[in-house]
């Protein structure tokens, strides 16, 4: 398995600045933000898509350093009711999966999107109950009206570019939680999978471990964020929390650097099943701790995540 950093983190720098830095930090590969909600401070995506000379030259600059480049991200919202909204960011995929192509990249990270609850909206709606009944109709209406006809169209495009869709299950979109990933895998393509972030599932109170095992092959990419729960807010308002990140002391929890939510114990567990189930591809570190720096968040990961890869590494020993 190999150790890489969703560069979003950098993007106050120029590309060759973060990749210098990277590459000095010892990782192995770089996801690149190439739009929507991640930005492309790193991507001139409309030019690099028109241009396989210039996007090849693009690449260079990371391969000739010695990294891989483990998928270009686009994370947003395709199905949002606003249309100009959501033809944006549709346009973003698809340019994003034509440049995967061109450069040999077979991952495009995603978010599933979320429609409103019916075509008048002009905001997302995510139904998180059944009840009242108008919830469980909207769900219905989003899922056959918006979600499956759009990703089965945009599933099939990407798989004719030799592209796998890798969506990250996140609250406020349809796709959030195990169940709803693999249903949008089982009726939009084989070619949908996760782009699995432990950080989202564990304060919705899911045991990443039992899903890594349920999405036995179809996990595409993996993030390495932690999350950590404070029971002193979350015992008394539970844990969908609308506080503002900054408001660290007050919320039910907070993303964190991996360590600082759970330790060694369980990176260990999620590393090695992650391997049991078939994935050995690159934990991409994502930083949104609002208690580090950059510098600090980031170093700090890659010393635990580099420890934790060397134990958990087929045939090490405890004592090697």
């Amino acid at each position: 398995m190999k150790l890489g950093v969703f560069t979003v983190l950098f993007a106050a720098q120029p590309l060759s600045e973060a990749l210098e830095y990277i590459r000095k930090s010892g990782l192995d590969a770089v996801e690149i933000g190439v739009g929507n909600y991640p930005g492309d401070a790193h991507c001139p995506l409309g030019e690099l898509v028109k241009s396989r000379e210039k996007a090849h030259a693009w690449k260079r600059q990371i391969t000739d350093r010695g990294l891989e480049i483990s998928a270009l991200s686009c994370h947003g919202n395709p199905l949002h009711p606003e249309a100009a909204f959501a033809r944006k960011h549709r346009d973003v995929f698809e340019k994003a999966v034509r440049l995967a192509e061109s450069i040999g990249v077979r991952t495009v990270v995603n978010f599933s999107g979320c429609p409103g609850s019916s075509d008048k909206d002009k905001h997302p709606n995510w139904v998180t109950c059944p009840w009242p009944p108008d919830f469980s109709e909207a769900l219905r209406w989003q899922w056959e009206e918006k979600v499956i006809p759009y990703w089965t169209k945009a599933a099939k495009f990407a798989r004719d570019h030799g592209v796998k869709l890798a969506f990250e299950m996140h609250p406020g979109f349809v796709v959030y939680n195990t169940e709803t990933l693999l249903r949008l895998r089982r009726e939009c393509g084989n070619n949908i999978g996760a782009n699995f972030d432990p950080s989202h599932l564990f304060w919705q109170g899911m045991d990443p471990i039992a899903s890594v095992r349920a999405l036995q092959g179809a996990i595409y990419h993996v993030h390495a964020k932690d999350c950590r729960i404070y029971p002193v807010n979350s015992d008394v308002n539970g844990v969908l929390d609308t506080r503002s990140y900054g408001d660290e002391i007050r919320r039910s929890w907070i993303f964190r650097t991996v360590g600082y939510g759970h330790g060694r114990d369980f990176w260990g567990d999620f590393v090695s099943t992650l391997r049991m189930v078939g994935y050995d591809g690159v934990l991409s570190i994502e930083h949104e701790d609002s208690l580090m720096s950059t510098s600090e968040g980031f170093q700090k990961a890659v010393a635990f995540l580099k420890d934790v890869l060397l134990r958990e590494k087929p045939g090490a020993m405890w004592w090697a």
